[in-house]
């Protein structure tokens, strides 16, 4: 039988389309689309086994990797597939990991991937922000990892770190992590990636978290909004459940919004759920404002939100995952074409400080610089002592701040002036010998401004790199300039440690903090700033 050249490039074509990758999601305006032009709504499962890697806390660091399970993936993908899933939400992963297997039985299975880009040890915590080189490190490797694969729309820089008007400050810190992982894929990927923050529904801070993200310099700011909401529970309606208010608020936003988690379980439970909120999602009253939606979340654990419930290697849907797949594979919202598209949108206004938004927009936190925290520490004439533990440096911050709080301004940051220190991304340790460094000069080398009870000693190798005169001259500047601010949060590199206080006359121990952070791990900052507050006359060498 004889081929035309034609049918054989035709069959060639095919075959190439079968095997080829997903096309990668980009965006225009308010809304996304496949590289071919055509729009793209999200129909997401969020898909995290364990409650702490989905956005939960805990001490101990640990999490599973929904992406580094081949068996795992094997037995869901083809249930989330059979559901019209196009996306699922992954909380955290191992950038070390081996994620081809579940990259490809996804791509195959026509879904992307949105992934958080911290994990539980390694994330901004709202009682004690910071943004340092160990999370840089963090957020980098994962894209690193998750860039290889056409299939991956983003990340999440932050999941309701922010979530009331008492630690609005952090969102700082999460908007410099916006910044610096949008630079470091606009410098290493060739391709658009986008960086995002997803946020509870807090009515106090509603609107300003959401206008501060979107605001200012676009280089700095989010690409998408998520909205973990969870308002339309049972029947409800786009007016009675709230819905039509965010639609009006968001009408006007500049850059795609979708639910990045929702699915309410109340009255009943999951199996209660009845997902009429995912037809309203898809449907024309929404369509023009929201890009859809993930609903939280696949596995029935202790939480009651599943969809599935998993035991060892067989999986078992559920009620509420039948309503479910109905209403996604009923969904049909309208779409237009990439060049059709003439978005008119503009970004918000930075909102003002107020006694419920105690963040500037005119600043953020400094990038993380691992080269010049290194020049500083190795120029510094007083440092801790080698053999000293991280569960010590809590009681010394407190020492040395209380004492000498100018000292420790090159670590501090103010988010409602903008005013930050240039060392505030180093770890514990550089800033610790920085502050002990600074004291020691502040009290004229005295020979005993070195001692700390014999936990600090001078250096006799310090040396200053001349590569280095430029960045810690500039670095020098700008602490000067934050020396005159008013103290402001703390933010202690995450691999070091210190401690909370709480005292009147003299400082606790150092305790562990709460959150995403391991015990070994405690808020350097909280401990600084309570010392400053106390005074010298508190705190005695």
């Amino acid at each position: 039988m004889v081929t035309s050249k034609a049918a054989l490039v035709a069959g060639l074509t095919l075959a190439s389309q079968a095997s080829a990758a997903l096309q990668p999601i980009v965006m225009k305006g308010t809304k996304f689309f496949y590289e071919n032009g055509t729009q793209f709504y999200i129909k997401g499962i969020a898909y995290q086994q364990d409650t702490a890697g989905a956005g939960g806390e805990t001490t101990t660091g640990t999490f599973r990797d929904p992406l580094a399970d081949e068996e795992a993936c094997k037995r869901d993908v083809p249930i989330m597939k059979a559901a019209g899933t196009n996306a699922i939400r992954t909380y955290a992963i191992d950038p070390t990991a081996d994620h081809s297997a579940c990259m490809k039985l996804l791509d195959d299975a026509g879904i992307y991937v949105i992934s958080d880009l911290s994990e539980p040890s390694k994330s901004i915590n709202r009682d004690d922000p910071r943004w340092d080189i160990t999370l840089y490190k963090r957020y980098t490797d994962v894209i690193d990892e998750m860039s290889k694969y056409t299939n991956v729309i983003g990340f999440f820089a932050g999941n309701e770190v922010s979530n009331n008007a008492t630690n609005t400050d952090a969102s700082a810190y999460v908007k410099a992590a916006v910044r610096d992982s949008k630079n470091y894929i606009k410098k290493n990927v060739k391709r658009w990636m986008g960086v995002g923050y997803a946020a509870n529904d807090d009515a106090k801070i509603r609107a300003e978290i959401a206008h501060y993200f979107n605001c200012g310099n676009q280089d700095e700011a989010i690409d998408y909004w998520g909205y973990n909401i969870y308002e339309w529970c049972g029947h409800n309606t786009i007016k009675g459940s709230g819905y039509q208010e965010q639609i009006d608020f968001f009408k006007n936003y500049s850059i795609p919004v979708f639910f990045a988690e929702y699915g309410c379980n109340i009255p009943d439970g999951a199996e209660g759920r009845l997902f009429e909120e995912t037809t309203a999602l898809y449907s024309d009253a929404m369509t023009d404002v929201f890009s859809g939606g993930i609903v939280y979340m696949y596995f029935q654990e202790e939480n009651d939100y599943g969809l599935v419930n998993v035991s060892g290697s067989s999986a078992k849907t559920l009620k509420n995952y039948d309503r479910l797949k109905k209403a996604v594979l009923g969904a049909d919202p309208k779409t237009v074409d990439i060049d059709a598209y003439k978005p008119t949108n503009k970004a918000a206004e930075c909102p003002d400080v107020t006694s419920n938004w105690k963040v500037t927009g005119d600043a953020l936190p400094p990038t993380p610089d691992e080269k010049l925290c290194e020049c500083m520490y190795n120029s510094l004439t007083c440092v801790p002592n080698k053999s000293l533990k991280p569960t010590a440096y809590g009681d010394l911050f407190g020492v040395v701040c209380g004492n000498d709080p100018a000292a420790c301004a090159g670590i501090l940051g103010d988010t409602s002036t903008g005013v930050y220190g240039s060392y505030a991304m180093c770890n514990s340790l550089q800033q610790l010998g920085y502050v002990m460094d600074q004291y020691y000069k502040n009290q004229k080398y005295a020979s005993h401004a070195c001692d700390f009870d014999g936990q600090a000693s001078t250096n006799g190798a310090a040396k200053a790199d001349p590569t280095c005169s430029a960045a810690l001259q500039s670095a020098d500047a700008a602490n000067a300039v934050a020396a005159t601010a008013t103290a402001g949060s703390g933010n202690g590199g995450t691999d070091g440690s210190a401690a909370a206080a709480t005292s009147s006359s003299s400082f606790a121990s150092p305790v562990a903090m709460k959150s995403f952070f391991t015990v070994a791990d405690m808020a350097v900052g909280l401990y600084v700033v309570v010392a400053m507050g106390v005074g010298a006359g508190m705190v005695m060498l």
